[in-house]
C-alpha cells in the first residue's frame, strides 16, 4: 500500500479524482476533527483466458480498511502481441465481477446450478475498448464494506480452436485493477446507554457516529430528542434529563434525518426516520449484527442555522432476563440444555453488567472525541451525559452450541456438535448452532449442510422441523402460518425436515467467512397453518462440514485447486460437454455412444500403420519398423487413456503414455526423411541416436511447442536434400533418377502429409478434434507407406572363396613350443597362425 499522491496522469486517474472529489465535497457534513485519508493498491497485470469454467478465471483479492467512504477501482486492460502493443489483435469484451467477503460465484453461460445450491449475488462490469490497444474503467461503491473484496474477470468464450503453440504471435489480453479508497479519521464514538449533547454547525450537513455492538444483543435504538437550533442551558438540560424520551421541551420541529447501518457508513437505501415527523426520534433495529460497527449518521435538511440534540444508542441484553439476573447459574441456559456449563457460561454476561454507570468511566467519546486520538480531547460537562442501563430482553436469546472444528485437508472441515451429530428440537425453544470459518482460510470451498428428520420421534404427529441458517447473527422463526427466515435487516437461507420429506441439503459456494448460525425450530402443521407443538421434541440428524467441490465435480469434473498470490480457492474444471458450478449440466453432454466412437475412431485408427509396417519389414527396413509399431502402440493407448468421458483405459500414467506417444510421431518423422537420404549404414545409424536423444530432450523442456515437430523435421529434409544434391552432381543426373518413383510414390506421400499437418494447425478444434486428429494419424501413417524408399540394391557381385577339399582350418604350431625347447636366437618370437585353406 502507498499513499496517493497529486501526479496521477491519464483521463483513468483523472476520473478517479473527480469522483473523489465529489465524494469529499459531499461529506463536508463532517465534524471539524475528522479528515480523509486516501489510500492506493494495485495488483500485478495478469493475462485474461476465454471463460469455460471458474478454473480459467483470474481472480484478484483486496482488502478495503475500516470507515471507508467511498472505494473506486481503476480497471485497465491493454493487448500485447509478441511483446509489442497489440494494435491489430480483435475486440474482446473483458467482464469483471465484484463481491465483498468471499470470490464471486459466476454463470456467464448460464448454466445449471446443482441441485440444492445458493448463488449469492455479486457486481458485474463489462468493459469496451476505446483505444486500438488500451482500455479504462471506473467501478466506484459508496460506503462499501471493510474487509475483503474479490475481483474476477475473464473474456468471452471463444470457438475452441487448438492452436499450435509458435505457429503464430498469439495476442493476450492483460487485466489490472487499482483500488483507491477514502477513509475518515476521528470518527466520534457512542456507547450503548449514554446519551450526550452534540450538535451540527452551520458549515456542515451532518455528523456521523458509530457504535459497537457486541453479542447476545435483541435490539438497537437510536434515539434523538431535544432537537432544536437554540443552544440550551443548563436549566433546560436539567429538564431534559427528567423529561428524555417525553419529546422535545422546546417545541421546535427536529429537521434531520437519522440513518443507521453496519458495518459502514449509511448510504441512500439504509435504515432511516425523518425525525420532523416524530417526537422524540427513535430508529430500531431488530435482530443487529453481533461483533461489528453500527455506523450513525444525522444530516440536517438545508438551511444555515446551527442544530442541536441530544443522542444516545440503547441495547436490548437478550443474555439474561430481567428475572433471571439474580438467580443462580443452575436456571440459566445451560441447564434448559442439559449443557455443560462452560457452554452456558458464554451467555452468561450481561451488558449493563459490563459498562460503567456512572460518567466519570465514560472514555472519551463526546463531541470532538476520536478513537484514533490517543490522547483523546477534554470530557464535556459532567452534566451533558446521560446513563441509563441497557434493557432486557424478556424473552431470552436462545443458547448457542458450539461446534467442534476438525480439518481433514485444505477446504476440507467438518464440524462436529458435542453429544452430536443427533439433535433434540424441544417444542418451545429453538436450537441454536455456531459454525466459525475462518478469515479468508475457508471462503474457497463450499460450505455443505444436510438435516435428516428421524421418523421414529414424531410418533405420528405431523410435525415439521424448520432450520434458518445466516450469517452474523441467530435469526429465529416466527410462530404463525408464513414461515420466513428474514427480518427488516437481515435476511438467511431456510431449510424444513417433515414425515413426507425427511432429508434436506444445502449447499453455498465460496461463503462469506466469519460465524453462521444455525436455528432449528420445530412446528405442527394445522389448519391454521404451523403452530407450536405440546409435548413433542423431535429429533434431527445433522451434518455441516466444509469441502473443495460440490459434490467433488461429480464423474464428468475435476476439482483443482488453485492459488491467487496467497489466496487458495478451488473450483471444478468439466469435460466430456458437461457444464455447470458442478459439471452437472448435461446440455450438451457427449452420449455414451458418442465417447465410445470418438475412442475408438481415435485408437483405431492408427491401425494405418500396419502398411507401413510391412513395407519397412519387406525392404529389410527394421529398424523404421520397430519405430512405427513403438508410434502406433503408444498412440493408441495414449488416445484411449486421454479421453475426456467415462470411455478411458490407462495401461500406465498419462504422462508417460504422453511422452511416448510424442517421441514416436516425432521419430517416425526422423527415420522416414533420414532412410530416404540413403546414407551409409554406420552415419543412418548414428543419426536415429541423436536424434532420438535430441527429441527426448526437446519434448521434456516443451511438448506442445511448434519447433519440437518443425525443427527435426526441416533438419532431416536438409540432411536429405544435400544427400540427394551430392548423388545429382557426381551422376549428373536428378535423383531420384526413375520418373515412376516421383509421380507415384514421392509427390503422393509429399501432398498427403502436407495435408495431414495443414489439418493439424488450422482446422483442428475442440468440437471436431475426435474426427480430425483421427484423419490426421492416417494421413501421416499414409504419407509414411509411400515416403519410405525401396529396398537398396546391391552395385557388385561379391563371388564365394573356392573351398579346398578336406578339412576347412589349418592350425600352424610353432613345433619348438609345443616341445618346451628353446630357441636359440632371443630375438626371434614364434607366432601361432590359423592359414584358411
Amino acid at each position: 500500500m502507498r499513499r496517493l499522491n497529486g501526479s496521477g496522469s491519464g483521463s483513468g486517474m483523472g476520473r478517479l479524482r473527480l469522483l473523489l472529489g465529489i465524494y469529499s465535497y459531499t461529506f463536508l457534513l463532517l465534524p471539524g476533527d475528522c479528515h480523509f485519508v486516501t489510500d492506493y493498491f494495485t495488483r500485478t497485470p495478469r493475462k485474461l483466458n476465454a471463460f469455460r469454467s471458474f478454473a480459467s478465471v483470474e481472480l484478484f483479492h483486496f482488502s478495503v480498511p475500516e470507515d471507508t467512504v467511498v472505494a473506486v477501482w481503476n480497471l485497465i486492460t491493454f493487448k500485447e502481441q509478441g511483446g509489442t502493443f497489440g494494435d491489430s489483435c480483435p475486440d474482446r469484451n473483458v467482464t469483471v465481477y465484484f463481491r465483498s467477503g468471499a470470490p464471486p460465484v459466476i454463470n456467464p453461460l448460464h448454466t445449471r446450478f446443482p441441485r440444492d445450491t445458493i448463488v449469492p449475488g455479486s457486481f458485474a462490469v463489462t468493459l469496451t475498448w476505446t483505444l486500438p490497444n488500451r482500455t479504462t474503467g471506473v467501478f466506484n461503491v459508496t460506503s462499501p464494506l471493510p474487509g475483503d473484496w474479490f475481483l474476477a474477470a475473464h473474456l468471452p468464450k471463444d470457438e475452441g480452436k487448438i492452436s499450435v503453440k509458435g505457429l503464430y504471435e498469439e495476442c493476450q489480453y492483460l487485466f489490472q485493477p487499482q483500488l483507491i479508497v477514502q477513509r475518515l479519521i476521528g470518527i466520534s464514538v457512542l456507547y450503548p446507554g449514554y446519551f450526550i449533547d452534540q450538535m451540527i454547525p452551520a458549515h456542515n450537513r451532518s455528523v456521523l457516529y458509530k457504535v459497537f455492538i457486541p453479542s447476545y444483543v435483541s435490539r438497537v435504538k437510536v434515539q434523538l430528542a431535544n432537537c432544536s437550533t437554540h443552544p440550551r442551558d443548563q436549566q433546560t438540560r436539567g429538564q431534559t434529563e427528567d423529561t428524555r424520551g417525553q419529546g422535545d421541551s422546546t417545541g421546535d420541529s427536529c429537521s434531520v434525518v437519522l440513518k443507521i447501518r453496519a458495518r459502514a457508513p449509511p448510504v441512500h437505501n439504509s435504515s432511516a426516520l425523518d425525525c420532523r415527523e416524530w417526537s422524540p426520534c427513535e430508529l430500531d433495529t431488530p435482530l443487529p449484527a453481533w461483533e461489528h460497527w453500527y455506523y450513525i449518521l444525522v444530516e440536517r435538511y438545508l438551511s444555515n442555522q446551527d442544530v442541536y440534540f441530544r443522542i444516545g444508542v440503547q441495547v436490548t441484553d437478550c443474555s439474561k432476563s430481567s428475572a433471571s439476573k439474580g438467580s443462580s447459574s443452575s436456571s440459566g441456559p445451560s441447564a434448559n440444555l442439559n449443557l455443560p456449563q462452560s457452554f452456558g457460561s458464554a451467555m452468561g454476561f450481561s451488558l449493563s453488567e459490563t459498562l460503567p454507570s456512572t460518567p466519570a468511566g465514560l472514555p472519551s467519546f463526546a463531541q470532538n472525541s476520536s478513537v484514533s486520538d490517543p490522547a483523546g480531547p477534554l470530557l464535556p460537562p459532567q452534566d451533558s451525559i446521560t446513563h441509563m442501563a441497557p434493557s432486557s430482553d424478556p424473552n431470552r436469546c436462545w443458547p448457542i452450541r458450539p461446534t467442534l472444528r476438525n480439518e481433514l485437508d485444505t477446504f476440507s472441515v467438518h464440524f462436529y456438535i458435542f453429544f452430536g451429530p443427533n439433535i433434540s428440537v424441544p417444542p418451545d425453544r429453538a436450537a441454536v448452532f455456531a459454525i466459525n470459518l475462518m478469515p479468508v482460510l475457508d471462503s474457497g470451498g463450499v460450505l455443505n449442510m444436510e438435516l435428516k428428520l428421524n421418523l421414529s420421534s414424531l410418533r405420528g404427529e405431523n410435525i415439521t422441523v424448520f432450520g434458518c441458517l445466516n450469517h452474523g447473527m441467530p435469526l429465529s422463526l416466527r410462530d404463525n402460518s408464513s414461515v420466513k427466515c428474514e427480518s427488516d435487516s437481515v435476511s438467511g437461507f431456510l431449510l424444513s425436515v417433515n414425515s413426507s420429506s425427511n432429508v434436506t441439503k444445502l449447499r453455498i459456494p465460496y461463503p462469506q467467512t466469519g460465524t453462521w448460525y444455525l436455528s432449528l425450530r420445530s412446528l405442527c402443521a394445522t389448519e391454521h397453518g404451523f403452530e407450536p407443538c405440546s409435548n413433542m421434541t423431535a429429533e434431527v440428524y445433522l451434518r455441516s462440514y466444509l469441502t473443495p467441490c460440490v459434490n467433488d465435480c461429480g464423474t464428468y469434473g475435476q476439482c483443482k485447486l488453485l492459488r491467487t498470490n496467497n489466496y487458495l480457492y478451488a473450483a471444478c474444471e468439466c469435460k466430456a460437454g458437461w457444464d455447470g458450478w458442478g459439471c452437472t449440466d448435461p446440455s450438451e453432454a457427449y452420449s455414451y455412444s458418442f465417447q465410445l466412437l470418438s475412442t475408438l475412431l481415435l485408437c483405431l485408427s492408427n491401425l494405418m500403420f500396419v502398411p507401413p509396417v510391412v513395407i519397412a519389414v519387406r525392404s529389410h527396413y527394421l529398424l523404421e519398423a520397430s519405430v512405427y509399431i513403438f508410434t502406433m502402440f503408444f498412440s493408441t493407448f495414449y488416445h484411449a487413456c486421454d479421453q475426456p468421458g467415462i470411455v478411458v483405459f490407462c495401461i500406465m500414467e498419462y504422462d508417460v503414455l504422453q511422452f511416448c506417444d510424442f517421441l514416436g510421431s516425432l521419430m517416425s518423422v526422423w527415420v522416414t526423411v533420414i532412410s530416404m537420404a540413403r546414407l551409409k549404414s554406420i552415419i543412418k545409424q548414428v543419426l536415429y541416436l541423436l536424434g532420438a536423444m535430441s527429441l527426448s530432450m526437446a519434448l521434456q523442456l516443451d511438448r506442445h511447442g511448434l519447433w519440437n515437430l518443425l525443427g527435426p523435421s526441416l533438419f532431416a529434409l536438409g540432411i536429405m536434400a544435400v544427400a540427394w544434391t551430392v548423388r545429382t552432381v557426381r551422376r549428373r543426373r536428378c535423383y531420384p533418377p526413375t520418373w515412376k518413383r516421383w509421380v507415384f510414390f514421392l509427390f503422393p506421400g509429399t501432398m498427403i502429409a502436407v495435408s495431414a499437418v495443414a489439418l493439424y494447425a488450422f482446422v483442428e478444434t475442440e468440437d471436431n478434434y475426435f474426427y480430425i486428429h483421427s484423419i490426421w494419424h492416417m494421413l501421416i501413417a499414409g504419407s509414411v507407406g509411400f515416403l519410405l524408399p525401396p529396398r537398396a540394391k546391391s552395385h557388385a557381385k561379391v563371388t564365394p572363396l573356392k573351398r579346398r577339399r578336406g578339412c576347412g582350418y589349418q592350425l600352424c604350431v610353432n613345433e619348438h613350443e609345443e616341445m618346451g625347447l628353446v630357441d636359440p636366437v632371443p630375438a626371434i618370437v614364434a607366432i601361432n597362425s590359423i592359414s584358411i585353406s
